[in-house]
């Protein structure tokens, strides 16, 4: 773009303002370490809810979810499958044990449950992880600003991160939700803008493009071909990705720490099921996007695929628009980064700096320390943001690639925790060293395509730690308290209330609600079926 204009730069400074005065509202608010990392227990479900969607859907979305759809066709939809198994999954085994513990990080259980050394390793694993895909999120959002700004991407990465930061360290866990759940507005109507215009801009019929793209085999979700080596079919969603989502969410403090901000643990389900429900339709019309792009566009190719959203949105003589979409992706990604940054100072303030550095500090001093972490990592992930700058691929697919070699080593740790009787700490930590090698050698020396990454790495460390644990500490007598099996016989034996309100407390037990939630997902099935079948 060559220019701005008044109208864009006042949509986008506005939304701006509004975020860093809501971090400063908030801040009033703040007045210990526990109301920076939980909001002290009072934010509503259903802007936790927004929350969580918010932030996995994010930049990355926005501009990479057309990109990819763009270059394969609707069938990149499959990866997303699987968010109803995932939440159901994550609410009933995994959840309890954070909600129900009252602490802060969810690495405080693996302590528990094998020891210190587990509990480190997974919070530098987390850090070095969740500073890699935040810096994806970064890039992805400098290339808008670069774009119909002429801002260098190097500034913009800089200018976003420290909006972000902002509001983030006055306002903790509080800013970040309530700020996501503006985002999330913001990003909807700026994709639906976008969506509406293209159907107006169509060389044909909305129907008959469909129908065209279909002949092209664009419009099919359903890809059933087995094989490793193909990203986008049904068994790679439903199999491997389950397992990587599981991670993302089960296992992930970005994600778990703002549902354990819930009033009680019915809440903090109710929270994630919005993401369960929701997923679907929001990729689906990202997707769907791309696959109307590339019959607008006649399959030109682009120099940059990430671009293509905001090359149309360019064209289209919309006041302010512009502003809208900028303020959209802007608010994606700062949805992402708020909550990373809030995550990681978490885990560095409670995981490490209150375990080897001052473990009987004020309240008052951690909440200082917290602050200052915040600005150190908001600090670092500029880095490897610019780093991303020479990516050309989708920036949607590049940070999955990225999540994949790590999440393997989450799953298993949290996994074998709650499931496995004889896990031992010395173990795991020699299966998270087997995991990590065999995702090495199997993303450097096979075809095997990034989303089974998740599945090999956890199998080898699940194999090998268990293995392992029998042969170094032989097995275990009785079951931990912190195993699946340990909290029903600890329910049992202290006489314990198995359920709040209509939601189960104790681990391992399935919610009605979660029935539902698993029925949408075979009806999303044959809906995506039915879409390829009518057109």
């Amino acid at each position: 773009m060559n220019t701005f204009g008044l109208d864009n730069w006042a949509v986008l400074i506005v939304y701006l303002v509004a975020n860093i005065f809501l971090g400063f509202a908030l801040s009033r608010k703040i007045k210990s370490a526990n109301d920076f990392f939980l909001g002290s227990k009072n934010i509503p479900w259903w802007a936790i809810g927004i929350s969580v969607v918010a932030t996995y859907v994010s930049a990355l979305s926005f501009l990479g979810g057309p990109a990819w759809s763009y270059d394969e066709g609707l069938s990149v939809i499959a990866i997303h499958l699987n968010y109803p198994l995932v939440i159901v999954f994550v609410i009933t085994f995994l959840l309890p044990f954070f909600y129900n513990s009252g602490v802060a990080s969810i690495h405080d259980y693996l302590e528990r449950r094998f020891g210190l050394k587990a509990r480190t390793v997974m919070s530098l694993i987390f850090l070095t992880s969740q500073a890699l895909t935040t810096a994806a999120v970064l890039y992805a959002t400098a290339l808008v600003i670069e774009f119909i700004t002429g801002v260098p991407v190097e500034w913009a990465i800089v200018i976003v991160t420290v909006i972000a930061l902002l509001y983030t360290m006055m306002g903790g866990i509080a800013a970040v939700i309530w700020t996501d759940v503006i985002q999330a507005g913001i990003l909807l109507i700026g994709a639906l803008v976008i969506f509406f215009a293209l159907i107006d801009q169509l060389p044909a019929p909305l129907v008959e493009v469909l129908s065209s793209l279909k002949d092209e085999g664009r419009t099919d979700a359903l890809i059933t071909k087995l094989s490793l080596v193909e990203v986008s079919t049904v068994w790679t969603g439903i199999i491997a990705m389950t397992l990587f989502h599981i991670t993302v969410y089960g296992a992930n403090q970005m994600m778990v720490q703002r549902t354990l901000a819930s009033k009680n643990i019915g809440d903090a389900k109710k929270s994630y099921m919005m993401m369960g429900y929701g997923a679907i339709f929001i990729y689906f019309l990202f997707f769907l996007i791309g696959i109307l792009f590339y019959r607008y566009y006649e399959g030109q190719s682009f120099e940059n695929g990430n671009t293509i959203i905001l090359d149309f949105a360019s064209t289209l003589a919309i006041p302010g628009l512009m502003g809208l979409i900028a303020a959209a992706v802007v608010a994606a990604s700062m949805s992402s980064v708020d909550s990373a940054l809030n995550s990681m100072s978490t885990v560095s303030t409670v995981d490490l700096y209150q375990k080897f550095v001052k473990a009987d500090a004020t309240d008052e001093h951690y909440l200082k320390v917290s602050r200052n972490f915040t600005i150190f990592w908001a600090a670092l992930i500029i880095v490897p943001a610019i780093l991303y700058a020479n990516s050309e691929g989708s920036i949607l697919e590049v940070l999955s690639k990225v999540g994949s070699y790590f999440v393997g080593a989450k799953l298993s740790l949290f996994g074998l925790g709650i499931f496995s009787k004889h896990t031992t700490e010395r173990g795991i930590l020699i299966g998270i060293v087997a995991g990590f090698a065999a995702v090495w050698y199997t993303a450097t020396q096979t075809d095997i395509s990034w989303p089974w990454y998740c599945a090999i790495g956890g199998l080898f460390t699940a194999s090998v730690a268990l293995i392992s644990s029998l042969v170094l500490d032989g097995k275990a007598e009785a079951y931990n308290e912190y195993t699946i099996a340990g909290q029903r016989i600890r329910f049992k034996q202290e006489q314990l209330e198995e359920k709040q309100g209509n939601w189960y407390v104790v681990p391992g037990k399935l919610d009605n609600a979660s029935k539902y939630l698993l029925a949408f997902f075979f009806v999303t099935i044959a809906a995506l079926w039915l879409f390829n079948y009518l057109l």
